[in-house]
């Protein structure tokens, strides 16, 4: 069969999704490798363990989409009531697979273990079901062609979902289906613009329709621009995706850090090798979080010499020689003192560029002049220095996390502030 512009959905199946007890990672694994195939997923939906609401979401996607991919509810026990749901649904008996059977039982016997009589219920299948065995659990993967339609049963667990699909149902969809076209994406990594600017910068090329998409994703201080190309092949898609890319690159400018997987710590790093610089960072209100980002990175003992948690008054004071008469007329939270802490730390250190924070992270501690939220980041390099004022809000971790990002950004752009002065 060769059919253009396949569609595909994904059910998910689990009271423990809808109840926020787990997060659905499958969804998003799923939909990454369907449009990598240049299979379009028009929908995603959430089902508990109730056999009625499932063959209803399943009629319902058996009409829309040509391809129906559910996970989860292959177990043994009572609630696990996919395969039932889907022989019902389709007026499909259920038949024992005799492979499937020993294959069970092989599971329980490599782990010496005497198989419970009730997971002999995952060996039936609906009949002219495709089984596919799983060997990480026991619960098998089946296959059903319905008419021109297929729907492909996954477990739940991702560590048995993810091979049984890239070993079992890509191979089969790719020779069903003939599939000739594929999705391709290119991410642009942005730091230093809201959301709102990013749009108002980029927003014609957001309207656009047609072969190639862009669209934009928000991070805490960073913004992504997702440009998404369908073609019969990765050559045509990149081609296709490098026109919008370096319009978008001229708009752009300086915001941009990286692409694709990049992250800002490990573009801060490539800077620092690039000019021959080494870093040092006093965190306050951070414990500790920016050095740990930095050491994330492979290699950053090339340009990493070291980091202090100078978390209390006497830390700053006696670790970072902090005049106690600053931090007694300005408060620890203050440009002064964060200052200070950056000149102090290059003293120490002897590195070529120094990074200090000292905020509010919360819950508690905050006034109206200085609230929650309120962050001073200094960077100290040889006769100069810098410092800037940000205002952050969210929980406690949101403010550490966001005021980790402003300190990497304030590095990747050292070398621009210094060379303007």
């Amino acid at each position: 069969m060769v059919k253009q512009d396949l569609s595909a959905e994904l059910i998910s199946i689990g009271s423990e999704i809808l109840l926020g007890h787990i997060v659905n990672t499958n969804s998003s694994f799923l939909s990454g490798k369907l449009s990598g195939m240049g299979i379009d997923v028009f929908y995603h939906s959430v089902v508990g363990d109730n056999p009625s609401r499932l063959s209803i979401a399943l009629k319902n996607a058996l009409k829309r989409s040509d391809i129906v991919i559910t996970t989860g509810g292959l177990g043994p026990t009572v609630d696990d009531i996919t395969i039932s749901t889907i022989s019902k649904a389709l007026s499909r008996p259920l038949m024992l697979n005799r492979n499937i059977a020993e294959s069970i039982k092989r599971h329980f016997k490599r782990r010496h273990i005497k198989m419970p009589s009730i997971c002999t219920k995952q060996a039936f299948l609906p009949k002219g079901a495709l089984a596919i065995e799983n060997t990480v659990g026991t619960a098998p993967s089946s296959i059903i062609e319905y008419g021109n339609k297929t729907i492909v049963a996954l477990p739940g667990p991702p560590r048995e979902l993810i091979p049984i699909f890239e070993k079992g149902v890509i191979p089969y969809l790719k020779r069903k289906y003939k599939i000739r076209s594929i999705i391709f994406t290119r991410t642009i990594r942005t730091t230093g613009l809201p959301e709102s600017a990013v749009n108002k910068k980029i927003k014609r090329f957001l309207m656009m329709g047609g072969p190639v998409m862009t669209g934009i994703y928000a991070r805490p201080g960073e913004i992504d621009v997702k440009i998404t190309a369908k073609a019969e092949d990765k050559k045509k898609a990149l081609a296709r995706i490098e026109k919008i890319k370096r319009r978008l690159l001229g708009i752009l400018g300086d915001t941009v850090y990286g692409f694709d997987d990049d992250t800002l710590e490990a573009a801060a790093g490539r800077l620092l090798i690039k000019k021959r610089m080494s870093l040092s960072i006093a965190e306050s209100c951070t414990g500790g979080l920016i050095a740990d980002r930095i050491t994330n990175v492979p290699g950053s003992s090339r340009y990493f010499d070291r980091g202090i948690i100078t978390y209390s008054n006497k830390s700053k004071i006696a670790e970072l020689g902090v005049d106690k008469e600053l931090i007694k007329k300005y408060g620890a939270v203050s440009r002064p003192v964060a200052l200070a802490m950056a000149k102090g730390m290059l003293k120490k250190s002897g590195s070529d560029i120094a990074i200090a924070v000292t905020g509010i992270a919360g819950p508690a501690g905050g006034r109206k002049k200085k609230p929650v939220g309120l962050v001073y980041i200094a960077l100290a390099r040889k006769g100069k220095a810098l410092c800037v004022e940000r205002h952050f809000a969210g929980s406690r971790r949101d403010i550490k996390n966001q005021t980790a990002t402003a300190a990497l950004a304030l590095i990747m752009g050292t070398d621009t502030y210094f060379r303007r002065k």
